[in-house]
This record gives C-alpha cells, structure tokens and sequence, in this order.
C-alpha cells in the first residue's frame, strides 16, 4: 500500500513539472512571436537597402 502511496506522489511530482515546463514553453512562444514582430520591419528594410546596392553595383 505504501509503494503505490509513493509511486502516486511521484507521478503528481512528474505532473506538475510538466506544467511548469508547458508554461514555460508558452511563455517562450510568446516572447519569440513578440521579437520576430519587432525584427520583421528591420529585416525588411535590410532586404530592401540590400537590393538597391545591388542595382547601383550592376
């Protein structure tokens, strides 16, 4: 009785890390939507510069 005693509090210690993990991972796809949404009109702008030298050059 003792055995599945334990073997449920390390299953309920294996839960919540998982959770914590899967907060964690949402709160990381959150702050790489955040920065791709910042870098996108800085990569554009460098596409841009990057084919107008291109035309000039050639």
């Amino acid at each position: 009785m003792v055995s599945v005693a334990v073997a449920f509090a390390g299953l309920v210690v294996l839960a919540y890390c998982a959770f914590r993990v899967f907060v964690a991972v949402q709160r990381l796809g959150g702050e790489l939507e955040r920065t791709r949404g910042r870098l996108e009109p800085k990569r554009r702008a460098l596409r841009q510069e990057l084919r107008s030298t291109r035309r000039t050059r050639g």
